[in-house]
């Protein structure tokens, strides 16, 4: 057993140990921390399986660090040094910006998988800038940027492991030093993608054919794709492939979210027993909520988790009402989610520039104002490296019992935004919240319709997804009122959280039509 079983519970051990051999079949050994050179071959697959709490963050957490200190490259979506092509790589991937968030708050420096398909082509010049940072060139001088400049990028690349957050920490934009973008060609080397339970058969066999080495962490428990008739992708793979880590009691015994999300696991426990479970322990643990009515304040960074369409979209209107949003146009501070991008073949690089960013499909944003040309709005990406963004965009405003939605307004094309106050529990899976709000009404309508997916009643797995994504505090909403809002919507702390404020997409350069 290595080393690293002093910190890790024992199956935690068995697991990082089964990956150390197969890090070891692949040429990276973290016994000795000797490398060999990439070898080509059938891809190798591994996946890591458990439920909430079983410590497969942790667990991918500790593999990072001692395949950083075995010499292994970690690679992030910025930026890929050239002088270290012929090194052993990593890549820690999530489907969404939100699900990759959550690993960089913890330290891992995780990226998009979308992200890492396309790399940045930087300017000569700063591409200086940017090996030095990573640590393969000598501190360079450029005319334009001091040495306190370079101070500044130095701390900040210390600090966020991020070559675009360091260079504007110097002063820089992206458009100063990022001149493009291209698929990238040549494949990478060991891959880790967290929250694999999201992917789909067609991104598991595009990630094959980039990583000879993958390594898979996902929940069991969790809702498939809804294009895979509740099939995972790991579901597939040979039983030797497979590695199941139990709950880790001594990291969550004091844990009461956790401890209704695996109540869940128990047959006899039907929708009424498990909502007396809930008020039970609202009773107890401030940390569980009893709630006869949305709390609207909420609303704007962590969405009501729904599981019917229709719920969703009258949550929508009822928040947009209650802070007087006029139908004609959005509010600042208003959440929305991506969409997609509707730009014609044409505008393929300003789509790489949208995507590579942020915008991909289910992103969440947050309406800071219009921009300066009709149809652009400035907006933060939740969860990206570099939040502030500015881009052509489409809103669609959902109503109740109207098929088509209502457009306050949009550029002809560019990034396509729906409402973000509500979102379906499905579109909430890799994404985490401090406080979530759950509609149980909408639980107890899949309980009553007794569907049944992969062998667990829906409702169930539904009610497991929405409550593993409290991070702190689980309010449980019983009845179809909302509150009326304390306080205005707000953008403040936004504008002061930002890092790096580059415009994604310059209003000059865009099309809007």
């Amino acid at each position: 057993m290595s080393a690293n079983a002093l910190t890790l519970s024992e199956d935690q051990a068995e697991a990082f140990d089964h990956v150390t051999e197969v890090l070891q079949g692949a040429g990276i050994d973290l016994v000795d921390s000797t490398l060999t050179p990439m070898a080509e071959g059938k891809t190798r697959v591994m996946a890591l399986m458990g439920k909430a709490g079983s410590g497969k963050t942790l667990l991918l957490a500790e593999l990072y660090k001692a395949l950083e200190s075995a010499g292994v490259e970690v690679v992030s979506g910025d930026y890929e040094s050239r002088r270290a092509r012929d090194k052993r790589k990593l890549a820690i991937l999530a489907p969404t910006n939100k699900a990759a968030s959550v690993l960089r708050m913890r330290g891992v420096p995780a990226t998009t998988i979308h992200r890492i398909l396309y790399s940045p082509v930087y300017d000569p010049e700063y591409e200086k800038v940017a090996e030095w940072l990573a640590g393969h060139g000598t501190r360079p001088e450029l005319e334009g940027l001091t040495d306190s400049a370079l101070d500044r990028a130095k701390v900040s690349y210390a600090t966020h492991k991020s070559i675009p957050a360091a260079l504007a920490s110097a002063g820089l934009r992206g458009s100063d030093f990022i001149t493009g973008w291209k698929r990238r060609e040549d494949p990478l080397d060991v891959g880790f993608i967290d929250e694999a339970s999201m992917l789909d058969q067609r991104q598991f066999e595009d990630l094959c054919e980039i990583f000879p080495t993958l390594v898979l962490f996902g929940d069991p428990a969790q809702l498939a794709p809804v294009n895979q008739s509740g099939e995972m992708v790991f579901d597939r793979l040979d039983p030797p492939q497979k590695l199941m880590l139990n709950r880790i009691h001594r990291q969550v015994a004091d844990n009461p979210i956790l401890d209704l999300a695996h109540a869940l696991a128990d047959p006899q426990v039907d929708f009424q027993t498990f909502e007396d479970m809930i008020e039970e322990t609202s009773r107890r643990d401030e940390r569980v909520v009893w709630s006869g009515r949305v709390e609207v304040d909420h609303m704007a960074r962590s969405p009501v988790l729904v599981w019917r369409n229709a719920t969703r979209v009258r949550l929508i209107q009822a928040f947009r009402s209650v802070y007087g949003a006029p139908a004609e146009e959005l509010v600042p501070g208003e959440p929305l989610i991506c969409d997609g991008i509707e730009l014609p073949l044409k505008h393929r690089k300003k789509r790489l520039d949208l995507e590579a960013r942020g915008l991909i499909k289910g992103a969440q944003v947050v309406y800071l104002g219009p921009g300066r040309r009709s149809g652009f709005s400035r907006l933060h990406v939740i969860g990206a490296e570099d939040p502030q963004v500015s881009a052509a965009s489409i809103v669609k405003i959902e109503k109740p019992d109207e098929e088509d939605p209502f457009i306050p307004y949009a550029a002809r094309m560019g990034a396509v935004f729906l409402h973000g106050a509500a979102v379906t529990i499905h579109k909430a899976q890799g994404s985490q919240w401090d406080t979530v709000q759950v509609f149980a009404p909408d639980l107890f309508v899949a309980h009553r319709m007794n569907r049944i997916e992969a062998g667990q009643p829906l409702w169930k797995r539904l009610a497991y997804v929405a409550i593993t994504r409290a991070q702190d505090r689980l309010i449980w909403v019983v009845r179809n009122r909302l509150s009326k809002p304390t306080t205005p919507l707000r953008i403040d702390d936004l504008r002061a959280a930002s890092i790096t404020p580059l415009s994604l997409a310059p209003e000059d350069a865009t099309p809007d039509g």
